[in-house]
């Protein structure tokens, strides 16, 4: 799945309308406010995603995985980090991206 889809089900899940500007950079439409999001590659927007949908996280370094799990969703959702260039907190914010998404997917 790309990285447009997985944003697209996430947003979707956390109630976002959101939209693609001309160079493909994603934003988010909140009342008269549109704003810059992208929890792939900003913390600060997967915290915030985080929590809004009662997402648990968990890194474990020994296994060098990121681990997200919604109360919702039956599966764990886990992220090796070397698919992510070694970058552990790359992997937590797909993990995190990955578990809403699959929220998103379960919605009408």
């Amino acid at each position: 799945m790309s990285s447009r889809e997985l944003l697209e089900l996430a947003a979707k899940a956390a109630g976002y309308r959101i939209k693609f500007g001309a160079s493909g950079d994603p934003y988010i439409q909140a009342g008269m406010n549109t704003r810059a999001w992208n929890p792939l590659t900003d913390d600060g927007d997967a915290l915030r995603l985080a929590v809004k949908l009662d997402i648990n996280i968990r890194y474990h370094s020994v296994l060098g995985q990121a681990f997200a799990k919604n109360a919702g969703i039956e599966r764990q959702i886990e992220q090796n980090v070397e698919e992510c260039n070694s970058d552990r907190y790359q992997a937590t914010r797909r993990a995190i991206v990955l578990a809403a998404a699959e929220v998103g997917r379960t919605m009408p």
